[in-house]
């Protein structure tokens, strides 16, 4: 009986509709930020998009802020069975003072509330070094400023990986290199990685131990052990990206690392979330769904996936970023009291007064590579260290990946130590040392060890010099170009350089800093700051003269 019940149950099977033989594709949507920065508030100036009436324009829309977020994403969950919120990376690090103030504890809060699960490691995430972010993911207090918020930080309820980034030591990364997660039974594999230039853009001492690999060679060594287990379906959230030239939904002419790294990711790889260049788009590269969604939080990529339950693979991919507009969105209330406990603490020191400036200093260079904002830092930088007792300087010079924010001025002009802090919020301490004119030129000569991107120092008045873009790499500076105050720089002669302890120990590539010699260790750089427009202001930009540039 049983085997005429098996048999007819086949008949009637083979009888149907061959559509009606096959499951219906499962659900899946993914939700993606990246780069959020710290950004609990809404950055100034929102995010620039095409003007939807005319597309030749831009305009600027009110949007981002985690209140505004949270909102947001249960929004986009809202008539979906399947959902998982996930970022490529950045989330803490080079933040505004509310969450700068507090190591980020509260924007790791903030997500962890929002129901973020999975994230990649960005290279900010290691801004505090290794031993720091791992205490992101598992709580404690600060090793040096203790426990300084409302209450007790326990870490992120979401998983960071870090798949490419491997202890030396052992030969392990150092966090989990992939997480998977099922959906109506079928498994999906979220493999998380930060950029193999890590190494390259933060502190050395931070890192110390840990190699970043090549991006794509880690991926594509992962995936036969993926299938092992059972997964078809892939997606990888990568801390790098891309430059395209379109609106936030579009990506006409794409270029950067992200488009040879997915060609060269096996054919398993289905949908690639990434990050790092602050830009918005949505792509098809070599056939792969590929998305990032700004910075500082003002958008939500809201990815679609189709997954066949026959094959277990993701049959139908395509994504949308949505914009967190705050004049359409209204505040969660968790997370307006989270900011507000996080604030009653923060707001008396944001606050004091920084005195004012005469319009917008920017942080944007010229073609030589100087910006007003840069001129501002670097002499605040040689006032805090010419004195003898403070170190001697007579030149100072700051890289510009450490300036992160226009100041922008209130009413009258004003400013406040916040307003100072988010411009330089790493908080690295000022170090005077003496280098050669000899290896002054050198250090300037490694501003185009990265030919794409070239990372101009800002340097304090008085001292000048001419770069000739047509010579090649290391001849790009002239000696004889090089003055202070008027007089030229020799190269047996020593000078005392300020430096911030980032460069000082090689960050960014200027690795001739650490010939340096009679290091003396001042302040930090925003107090720094701070006390320089308290004591000079108004100010305003000066002309552009410091660094000349020919051809």
């Amino acid at each position: 009986m049983r085997y005429r019940s098996i048999l007819a149950a086949l008949a009637l099977i083979s009888a149907l509709p061959a559509s009606a033989q096959t499951a219906a594709p499962v659900e899946l949507r993914v939700l993606a930020i990246n780069d959020f920065h710290g950004n609990l508030r809404p950055p100034p100036g929102g995010i620039r998009i095409g003007d939807p009436e005319d597309k030749s324009k831009k305009v600027m829309v009110a949007a981002g802020g985690a209140e505004y977020m949270a909102t947001l994403v249960k929004q986009l969950r809202e008539g979906h069975k399947n959902t998982i919120f996930v970022a490529a990376g950045d989330l803490i690090g080079a933040s505004p003072f509310l969450s700068a103030m507090f190591h980020d504890e509260p924007s790791v809060e903030a997500l962890s509330m929002m129901g973020l699960a999975i994230t990649s490691v960005g290279n900010h995430e290691f801004d505090e070094g290794k031993t720091e972010l791992l205490r992101m993911q598992n709580g404690g207090c600060h090793p040096l400023d203790g426990c300084q918020g409302p209450h007790p930080f326990t870490g992120a309820k979401f998983h960071y990986l870090a798949a490419s980034t491997v202890e030396t030591a052992t030969g392990k990364s150092v966090l989990p290199p992939y997480e998977i997660r099922e959906f109506d039974g079928i498994p999906v594999a979220f493999i998380g990685l930060t950029l193999k230039e890590t190494a390259g853009i933060v502190s050395p001492s931070g890192i110390a131990g840990l190699e970043f690999r090549d991006e794509a060679e880690t991926v594509n060594a992962l995936v036969p052990q993926l299938k092992a287990r059972g997964v078809e379906a892939i997606v990888v959230l990568i801390h790098q990206g891309g430059e395209p030239s379109g609106d936030y939904n579009e990506c006409p002419a794409i270029t950067g690392p992200i488009v040879d790294i997915v060609k060269k990711f096996d054919r398993a790889v289905d949908v690639v979330v990434s990050g790092h260049t602050h830009r918005a788009y949505v792509c098809d590269i070599d056939g792969r769904l590929v998305t990032s969604g700004d910075k500082y939080g003002t958008l939500v990529t809201a990815i679609d996936l189709k997954l066949d339950p026959a094959t277990r693979d993701i049959v139908g991919a395509r994504a949308d970023n949505v914009i967190v507009a705050n004049a359409s969105l209204a505040k969660d209330p968790e997370q307006t009291a989270l900011i507000e406990a996080y604030d009653k603490l923060a707001a008396p020191i944001a606050n004091r007064p920084a005195g004012s400036v005469t319009q917008t200093l920017s942080r944007v260079p010229n073609e030589a590579g100087e910006s007003a904002l840069g001129d501002v830092i670097a002499d605040a930088q040689l006032a805090a260290t010419k004195d003898a007792k403070d170190g001697s300087a007579v030149i100072a010079l700051t890289n510009p990946g450490g300036i992160r924010t226009d100041i922008v001025p209130k009413e009258n002009g004003a400013i406040t130590f916040g307003d100072v802090f988010s411009s330089q919020p790493f908080r690295n301490r000022l170090v005077t040392m003496t280098l050669t004119g000899s290896q002054l030129k050198d250090m300037l000569e490694q501003q185009w060890l990265d030919p794409k991107r070239p990372r101009i120092l800002q340097v304090s008045n008085g001292f000048s010099y001419t770069w000739d873009a047509s010579r090649p790499f290391g001849e790009r500076v002239s000696l004889e170009t090089m003055t202070l105050n008027g007089r030229p720089i020799e190269a047996g002669s020593g000078y005392r350089v300020t430096l911030n302890d980032y460069l000082a120990v090689g960050g960014d590539g200027f690795t001739v800093a650490k010939q340096g010699t009679s290091p003396q260790y001042g302040g930090y750089d925003a107090d720094a700051l701070f006390a320089f427009f308290r004591a000079h202001g108004p100010i305003g930009p000066l002309p552009p003269t410091r660094i000349l540039r020919v051809n």
